[in-house]
């Protein structure tokens, strides 16, 4: 599982008095229409299971009459963008009320519009404060973000703005977009370079929440304050308030701070860790996560050296954890979404997992529940470190091919953020290409400690179209031994073997080496994810693509070379054959001498392009035909595309030769006859040496888990190992037993799965030391 930070100095940071905010804030939201403490609600069950003295949930699933406490901070910097933009005073013991700002605008005429970037729950709350003031308001949004959320801020008055992209992308064109408006003022929780004071303003805000906490924490427990805190973070705007607010030095209570991000997005964590000295923390890449408010992949500037001297423990968690902890606080008759249930997850981890002593019998904690209940997908487990239940898991994911599915596939992004989730989750380096829109591949890389060997494990997680499948395609169900569903056997459980071997061999000893996943798009259509990733630099002394073998090694396999030939003719009218020439009937001539060619290259007939003594003899055959335009026309034009299997040492220059002496003798032997070759994609053929050192190191480790040595193979298809091996890194193919690749049903052994896996973390660890 991912990483925890922990401070060397737990509970010991204090902030400086010039952070404090100002007590006005709180009298500034008491004005407020509405205003009311939100509750702390204590959860003794929960307490008993973690073994604390108290559990206390701070509930802002209504704040305001908005589900989040977002609110506190919008309207309180708003409120002084507003005023400032007006030239009004706002001294420390006179504020104005939010209702006398808006008397101004409205008397004066003045035109003003907030501007912001969100992912649902800071935007509604800056529409909400715009609306109260009676001015403007411009909220971005990603592009990712749900209808109904768009709905909800589009019902406060304001125009919702979509960017194609991610939050951070949001953030910068709502910038740009409010810098070059006239009385556009930004109102963001994000500080950056160049924009500090009101994010500071919105931090300040949230003051509120903390005290109405301290209040409660002596009314229910009779403590000066709480020994842990636990506040989710998305850019560090409420864990800036928190640490600022809770390491104050004059406090009763030392309290410590814990933060929670998901693991998908852990921008603080991943800094805290990795660059804990740092003047500036670098972004981070982010996936899809249920937990929408805390998608984000940069730290505020101004929040990172507070959260960077004062925070405790710093803990990231997969959706699913969060989702288990909604469920929690449901029985418990707290209605909390999942990035107010994080917190409860985040305990949770620390509990089964506290070797530094954060909590003790005595301990209260208090658990910042930030936002209401709203709909989510139930996600995937990734947490899981089981083969075969991550094969089902990757089977009820539809990752069809959309360039085979007449344009219905649904591509690899759904499946590409569920890897990166279960990557990050445990702790790999992760790496997101997508060169191609909606056709990501993820690397995963376990990271070694220098000077050895590194390993790639390399598959794709497209499949063939759900069309015409027998039952459910995506069930991902056990049945006789076997796990079904379309993709199980190739290569979901390939997949997921890798997977678990990459973590088995990671875990089981330190190793100098690398171990690379190289998780591929489209290897059933044209192979751009592999592609993309060689294009992208990635190599490795020595690979595995676990295609579906059955156990076999497969070391050869032939290649492609797809070609066009266009016959040309003369067009006219059916009635007048004596001033046309039919291309289709021309094309005839073309195909009988296609079909020869074929049986000469099959007996071995053609020169230089003998019979490989594995994978056999090149073969070619037409794939597709179109001729004519109507039934009462002479055709013009007849093009033929053909197919032209490959073994080692052809070429598609030899190909292209020997088509050409075809068609060339068709010009001599039949009367006007023409054409034009287009010679298109084409793969390489595929081979490597069984006597190759890396062929025998895996060899020797497949026969200790099978009980003997994997028979040799050599395949008729074509597979990425052959982008591979053009690259120079030693390849081969091993995969699991199973049946019904491309057919109308499908399945793969349990128990091969699980021997596939063994075998794969043995060379690993073998290879990488």
């Amino acid at each position: 599982m991912a990483r925890v930070y922990r401070s060397p100095t737990p509970g010991h940071c204090t902030s400086p008095p010039s952070l404090w905010p100002s007590p006005n804030i709180r009298r500034f939201h008491q004005q407020l229409p509405g205003y009311a403490p939100t509750p702390l609600v204590s959860l003794p069950s929960i307490a008993r299971e973690i073994g604390v003295a108290h559990v206390l949930l701070k509930d802002e699933s209504s704040r305001l009459d908005l589900p989040a406490f977002k609110i506190l901070g919008a309207s309180w910097a708003s409120c002084r963008a507003v005023a400032r933009h007006l030239e009004l005073p706002w001294e420390q013991d006179t504020v104005p009320s939010l209702s006398e700002l808006s008397s101004v605008v409205q008397k004066e005429g003045i035109y003003i519009t907030l501007f912001a970037a969100t992912e649902g729950n800071h935007g509604r709350a800056v529409a909400r404060v715009a609306k109260l003031l009676g001015v403007g308001c411009a909220i971005y949004v990603p592009q990712d973000m749900p209808s109904s959320t768009r709905a909800f801020i589009t019902s406060e008055g304001a125009q919702v703005v979509d960017v194609r992209g991610d939050y951070d992308l949001a953030v910068h064109e709502a910038h740009v977009a409010a810098n070059a408006y006239e009385g556009g003022l930004f109102t963001q929780d994000t500080a950056f370079d160049q924009y500090e004071e009101i994010c500071q303003w919105i931090v300040d805000g949230y003051s509120t929440l903390l005290r109405e906490v301290d209040d409660q924490v002596v009314e229910l427990t009779g403590k000066n304050g709480p020994d842990i805190v636990i506040t989710p973070v998305g850019v560090g705007s409420l864990g800036q308030a928190v640490t600022t607010h809770f390491k104050q030095p004059d406090r009763a209570t030392r309290t410590k701070v814990i933060t929670i991000e998901p693991d998908t997005a852990s921008c603080l964590r991943r800094n805290l860790l990795d660059r804990p000295q740092a003047e500036k923390p670098e972004s981070v890449l982010r996936s899809h996560t249920i937990m929408a408010g805390l998608d984000c992949g940069s730290v505020s500037t101004i929040a990172w050296p507070i959260l960077r001297g004062g925070v405790d423990a710093a803990v990231s968690v997969a959706d699913i954890e969060a989702h288990r902890a909604v469920e929690s606080l449901s029985a418990e008759h707290a209605d909390i979404g999942p990035c107010g249930a994080a917190p409860l997850a985040a305990l949770r981890r620390l509990a089964a997992h506290d070797d530094a002593g954060l909590l003790d019998p005595d301990s209260v904690v208090v658990l910042l529940a930030t936002e209401g209940p709203r709909d989510y997908p139930v996600p995937y487990d990734t947490t899981t470190t089981d083969p075969v239940k991550l094969t089902q898991i990757l089977t009820q994911i539809d990752s069809s091919n959309p360039n085979l599915s007449e344009g219905v596939g649904a591509g690899e992004t759904d499946i590409a953020d569920f890897l990166c989730g279960w990557l990050a989750h445990h702790d790999f380096e992760v790496h997101r290409l997508e060169g191609a829109p909606g056709r990501p591949t993820v690397v995963g890389v376990a990271r070694g400690s220098g000077g050895g060997r590194s390993l790639m494990f390399n598959g794709h997680v497209d499949t063939v179209t759900l069309a015409g499948y027998a039952g459910d395609p995506l069930s991902g169900e056990i049945r006789d031994g076997a796990v079904h569903g379309r993709g199980t056997f190739d290569m979901k459980a390939g997949i997921a073997a890798s997977l678990v071997a990459a973590l088995r061999a990671r875990d089981a000893q330190p190793l100098p080496g690398d171990i690379i996943v190289a998780l591929v798009a489209d290897e059933e259509n044209l192979s751009i994810g592999t592609i993309e990733l060689l294009a992208a630099g990635w190599r490795a002394d020595a690979a595995v693509v676990s295609e579906p073998t059955e156990h076999g090694l497969m070391l050869s396999h032939k290649g492609f070379v797809w070609a066009d030939v266009e016959i040309i003719g003369r067009a006219g009218h059916g009635s007048r054959p004596d001033l046309c020439i039919d291309a289709i009937v021309k094309a005839g001539h073309f195909l009988v001498a296609l079909e020869e060619y074929g049986k000469d290259l099959v007996a071995g007939k053609i020169e230089g392009s003998a019979v490989h003594p594995k994978v056999g003899s090149p073969t070619a055959h037409p794939s597709l035909i179109k001729g004519g335009e109507e039934l009462s026309s002479y055709p013009a034009l007849c093009t033929v595309s053909i197919e032209r299997r490959t073994v080692p040492g052809e070429t598609p220059e030899l190909v292209e030769t020997q088509l050409r002496a075809i068609l060339d003798q068709l010009v001599a032997m039949v009367p006007d006859f023409q054409y034009a070759l287009r010679m298109r994609e084409s793969r390489a053929p595929y081979e490597i040496n069984e006597d190759h050192p890396f062929v025998q190191l895996f060899q020797r480790h497949a026969a200790t888990v099978l009980g003997q040595r994997p028979t040799v193979l050599a395949g008729a298809y074509w597979t990425d190992s052959a982008l591979l091996a053009e690259k120079g890194i030693p390849t081969l193919l091993f995969g699991v037993e199973g049946e019904g690749a491309h057919a109308a049903s499908e399945s793969v052994s349990v128990r091969s799965i699980g021997e596939v896996t063994d075998i794969l973390a043995r060379v690993a660890i073998d290879f990488c030391k």
